[in-house]
């Protein structure tokens, strides 16, 4: 991906440009990513797959489920600033089956996406060196068929990448280097000083970019790190829900509507009655969530639930949330009314049964239909059959 060619410095730090003032600009609509390229990663090759507000992978063992998940991760990562070797911690792994290297010993992947928001359909497509070491060999950032910020590996001695980004004007484009282990995209507002109508088409792009990028957050529930009572604290989930206890002690404090949905749910996905889910505070400073069984009857602590049964709660908390309630670092760019969250959850039905799933997937199209969530998830066969006859769930079916 060769950078578009120009002579001109390197822009100083700018304020933020905004979206809606750009010509063809649509307001209020969240940015969200709404396709996933994946020309060489992993198992897949010249794969392209349209990202609905409820979308399933499905296929065997061995079918590039989990890598998809793991590509759209990965490019979250970058867009919020991570560097390339937390994005890619095994990048071998991604490169291509069969791929040659060439006469340089080099062997990568190539991975894309496009975000539609205000500005409409931006893409950013991203080539990653992983041997003989990590780096980005280029990247594109382009929208209307324009190409607003072009990077490319001219010197492999070097550890940047040569940029280029839209100017307009007599001067037409920006040149410098950009670090090769960090997406381009996302240090723009840096560099960028939206002086010019071009400086701020690229600008607003980008930020559409990293805000859908941003509102990513990956979960994956652990049973075993959610059963032991928790230091009580902020409030925000992990990835692995390992808090979840003192995030519902947050939620029944200060989002009750949101709790009784989730009781409600409960009372769908868990054995015997529940009332409510309830918080227990130990003097050492420790809580425990429980269900609240009602009728005299004793609580049960979440740590004698299932594994499906936490899983359950974990996910379903997620969905019925938001990014003000995990632990995320949301885009400070837009207010979080304007983002959509896209949880990404690798083996969404793992230990969970028919029952579970389903109100889950219930849950997804409950909040996916106010804008403000979206999910991207990898399922097996039986939750696949389910999901096809459901109304405004996408099933994607991958073979070996």
């Amino acid at each position: 991906m060769d950078a578009t060619p120009d002579t001109a410095r390197a822009a100083p730090p700018h304020p933020r440009a905004a979206a809606e003032d750009l010509p063809g600009a649509v307001p209020h609509q969240r940015p969200a990513v709404t396709e996933l390229r994946l020309s060489a990663f992993g198992a897949h090759r010249a794969a392209v797959f349209p990202l609905g507000p409820v979308v399933l992978f499905a296929g065997p063992s061995g079918s590039g489920k989990s890598q998809a998940l793991a590509a759209l991760e990965a490019l979250a990562r970058l867009g919020s600033g991570a560097p390339l070797d937390r994005a890619f911690p095994d990048p071998r792994s991604r490169i291509p089956d069969r791929a040659r290297a060439d006469g340089q010993g080099r062997r990568g992947f190539r991975i894309g996406c496009t975000v539609d928001g205000p500005l409409g359909p931006v893409r950013l497509d991203l080539a990653v060196q992983a041997e003989p070491e990590l780096r980005i060999a280029g990247e594109r950032l382009s929208a209307g068929g324009r190409i607003l910020l072009g990077t490319a590996l001219r010197d492999p001695g070097r550890r940047t990448v040569q940029a280029a980004w839209l100017t307009g004007g007599s001067t037409g484009f920006t040149r410098a280097p950009l670090p090769d282990d960090r997406l381009g995209t996302a240090l723009l507002p840096l560099r960028v000083a939206g002086a010019t109508a071009g400086q701020r088409q690229v600008l607003a792009a980008a930020e559409q970019v990293v805000v859908a990028l941003r509102s990513v957050f990956p979960c994956d529930p652990q049973p075993e790190r959610m059963r032991a009572p928790v230091p009580q604290g902020e409030g925000r989930l992990l990835e692995d829900c390992a808090n979840l206890a003192d995030v519902l002690r947050r939620t029944r404090l200060e989002c009750g509507t949101r709790h009784a949905l989730l009781t409600g749910a409960a009372r769908t996905a868990c054995a015997g009655p529940v009332e409510g889910l309830g918080v227990r505070a130990a003097a050492d400073g420790l809580v425990s969530a429980l269900l609240e069984r009602g009728l005299g009857r004793p609580a049960t602590e979440l740590g004698r639930l299932g594994s499906g049964e936490l899983r359950f709660l974990a996910l379903a908390l997620v969905l019925l949330t938001g990014p003000g309630v995990l632990a995320m670092d949301p885009a400070a760019e837009l207010l979080s009314a304007r983002q959509a969250l896209t949880v990404l959850a690798d083996g969404l039905d793992r230990c969970l049964d028919p029952r579970q799933s389903a109100e889950l997937l219930r849950l997804a199209l409950l909040s996916c239909a106010r804008g403000h969530v979206r999910l991207v998830a990898a399922v097996g066969p039986q939750t696949a059959a389910a999901a096809r006859r459901v109304p405004g769930v996408a099933v994607v079916d991958l073979e070996v």
